[in-house]
């Protein structure tokens, strides 16, 4: 079995020595996004979370979205588990917890889409995303308490997900059945990690089988061979579709999933899938990339056709900083100093452009393509407690 190894010299300064960027992100963690979100998003009365608050932490709009509640169970229970005992930490989780038991899931066992704040259903259970960060959630939350109810609820949850692949959004699916039957990226791509995450719940028998499926659909059906990188949605039998959506390229996504698999290659000593990723993660960068202001794109297509999505050319949090741990990760194991140098740079952008300044704790998450706030807000109904306090733990535990 091989070993991550920090192959960078330790006497070098902090431009070139990426271990010394672990504190800076255990720093910005603990003291600054995790405090924002304690001090400012627990629900006290009703339970559970909210998401939707500005610049200095006020809260603009109560609506609960389900899947935002589990991240946010889910990274306090992870942090419970994985930084320190704090029962401060458990009990926020919990809070989260005992709110989705109550008022998450219909009568068949799907979690709705979003809440209001008393926790009665808003929008109905159409997005299999809410399903896979709640079982998400409560596995975590398992590790944590032992509770066995929390175990059955991602076990549950899990089997349900499963049971939906082929049809995530069930009768709430708009397209007509026959005609261009796609299959997106989305679901493969969070199933590598979910599996991962569960193994003390689901088994390593189950992990063992789902993983190399999804390894294979992933870089047989979704990666664009002539291009090196990874579409958002391909036709049902992997191919190619020559349409709006066949065409799409989500950088972020492609460069997110990277680190998933790199995750699975360590599991399985697979250093033939550690290459793949790598080159898959610097041609993804390298196609995203704007030229002239910096950051990537949010989408692109394949063949630089006209883009339906007119939110193209923003750059968004989530994007940048999993590409940060993608290039962490790819260096630290492979020691390619191509990634090395695309991580400092986007350590560079991100680090100027998303956080605030002025009023610190959670960063900005929507930026102009220019690179300026659009939106001032530091969460609401995509955004929440999740991609930057898990990314800059991934990327001081990466670099530590």
């Amino acid at each position: 079995m091989f070993k991550i190894k920090n192959r960078v010299n330790k006497e070098l300064h902090l431009e070139n020595d990426l271990s010394e960027y672990a504190h800076l992100y255990q720093k910005e963690l603990l003291e600054e996004i995790i405090p924002f979100w304690e001090k400012n998003s627990i629900d006290a009365e009703f339970g559970g979370y909210i998401t939707c608050l500005d610049r200095e932490g006020k809260v603009y709009d109560t609506d609960k979205f389900v899947w935002l509640q589990g991240r946010q169970v889910w990274m306090f229970a992870m942090l419970y588990n994985n930084v320190e005992k704090k029962q401060a930490w458990l009990d926020i989780a919990l809070n989260g917890a005992d709110f989705l038991l109550k008022n998450g899931r219909d009568k068949n066992g799907n979690w709705y889409f979003s809440l209001n704040q008393k926790g009665a259903p808003l929008i109905e259970p159409y997005n299999i995303f809410s399903d896979c960060f709640a079982a998400m959630a409560f596995g975590e939350l398992f590790k944590a308490t032992k509770n066995p109810e929390h175990k059955d609820v991602a076990i549950d949850t899990y089997n349900n997900i499963l049971a939906r692949e082929h049809n995530p959004k069930g009768v709430w699916n708009k397209a007509h059945k026959g005609t261009r039957d796609l299959k997106g990226f989305s679901l493969p791509m969070i199933l590598c990690n979910l599996s991962l995450i569960l193994e003390d719940v689901i088994g390593k028998e189950v992990v063992d089988k789902m993983v190399p499926l999804l390894i294979d659909d992933i870089m047989t059906n979704f990666l664009n061979k002539e291009h090196g990188v990874i579409m958002e949605n391909v036709l049902a039998d992997g191919g190619f579709c020559d349409s709006f959506e066949g065409r799409l390229v989500n950088p972020g996504h492609g460069n997110e999933s990277m680190w998933f698999l790199m995750d699975l290659a360590v599991r399985y000593n697979d250093l033939d899938l550690i290459k793949q990723c790598e080159d898959i993660l610097i041609r993804t960068t390298e196609f995203g990339w704007d030229q002239e202001f910096g950051g990537i794109y949010y989408f692109l297509d394949i063949k630089g056709q006209p883009m339906q999505e007119l939110q193209w050319n923003q750059k968004l949090w989530w994007v940048h900083i999993e590409t940060m741990i993608s290039f962490a990760k790819a260096y630290t194991l492979t020691g390619n100093k191509t990634c090395k140098e695309w991580y400092i740079k986007l350590h560079d952008y991100t680090w100027k452009h998303f956080r605030d300044e002025k009023h610190k704790g959670e960063w900005f998450g929507y930026l102009t393509r220019e690179g300026k706030p659009l939106l001032e807000a530091k969460g609401g109904k995509w955004k929440g407690c999740f991609h930057v306090p898990r990314g800059l733990y991934q990327l001081w535990k990466t670099l530590e």
